[in-house]
């Protein structure tokens, strides 16, 4: 179908304001760019309880986390969510993608922890990896103390945030412990090392365009870092069998969508428990610009679904 008419309207509005190339802007304007986009998520949305903590990071160094309790919760242990946010482990935090964290809190009826993990490039890879690794291992063995059922955790990303989500599950796969029993990735980047038609088809004009990944890549990977390394693209690990339950989600006019169906038909081959939605129209962080994009509550409602009833 054509892009949402919503969609339309942004974009243009996007282009008419001339954007600069992302390959000629500093880390510092691509961080400032993504904090005005994600006001954009609209109104604050009410949950039970939001509270900042701090857990043992890689290295025992202390790793920022914001945890959200949804509306009327029970005071029992609820499902839980590990969240990584996107911004192409360049940019975002806790804080800029608040308003994903309340979503999926509110429509998931879990509680949800959102890590802030170190960014490049003052931080390379795979230092954010490390962090998510160390923020799941702590979570799992204390869970409880989180308000949380160890045996109904979950783990999430969006865009780069679903990179460390899938690095991360095949790392505790092979680690076998946490035992995950979700991983939930919206449109997630999951192979820098190839092109496909979506990101030829998309590679400027659809928001996040093939410069943002180049530039945020650059900054990410050091000198000599293969991006076909599995840490760093997830879709090219050799063995995805024994991953947990997987739900998919991309955008039809997303660069990155090809890659989140080739995820997905991987898992299956692999007899893995995994579903997939494309949505339609949509572009890439639709769900994150509620203001101006209201599909995105709609596709929550459909992404909480499907979490209540994984970690039911």
């Amino acid at each position: 179908m054509p892009l949402d008419p919503r969609v339309k309207r942004f974009l243009d509005a996007l282009a008419a304001g001339k954007p600069p190339n992302a390959l000629e802007t500093t880390v510092e304007e691509r961080r400032r760019g993504l904090a005005e986009l994600m006001k954009l998520a609209g109104p604050e949305t009410a949950v039970g309880r939001v509270e900042d903590r701090t857990l043992p990071g890689a290295g025992g160094q202390a790793l920022g986390v914001r945890i959200y309790t949804p509306l009327d919760a029970r005071p029992t242990l609820l499902p839980g969510l590990i969240y990584f946010h996107g911004g192409g482990l360049v940019a975002g935090t806790v804080a800029t993608h608040d308003s994903i964290g309340r979503a999926l809190a509110n429509s998931g009826a879990c509680r949800v922890v959102s890590v802030d993990y170190r960014l490049a490039p003052e931080h390379p890879f795979p230092a954010a990896l490390d962090d998510a690794l160390a923020a799941v291992t702590h979570i799992g063995a204390h869970a409880a103390e989180f308000g949380i059922d160890g045996m109904r955790l979950g783990i999430c990303g969006d865009s780069a945030g679903g990179t460390l989500a899938a690095a991360t599950a095949q790392a505790v796969a092979r680690i076998g412990s946490p035992r995950l029993a979700l991983q939930v990735l919206i449109c997630p980047i999951l192979d820098y090392s190839r092109s496909t038609d979506s990101k030829r088809d998309f590679a400027s004009g659809y928001l996040v365009d093939q410069a943002t990944l180049d530039h945020d890549l650059l900054h990410y990977a050091p000198p000599g870092t293969d991006p076909a390394n599995p840490r760093i693209s997830p879709l090219r690990a050799d063995d995805v069998a024994g991953l947990p339950r997987a739900l998919i989600h991309t955008a039809e006019f997303d660069p990155l969508r090809d890659e989140g169906r080739d995820y997905f038909e991987r898992l299956a081959r692999a007899q893995g428990e995994v579903s997939y939605t494309c949505h339609p129209g949509m572009i890439h962080l639709f769900y994150g610009l509620a203001a101006v994009i209201p599909y995105a509550r709609t596709a929550f409602e459909q992404i909480g679904g499907e979490i209540r009833a994984a970690l039911a």
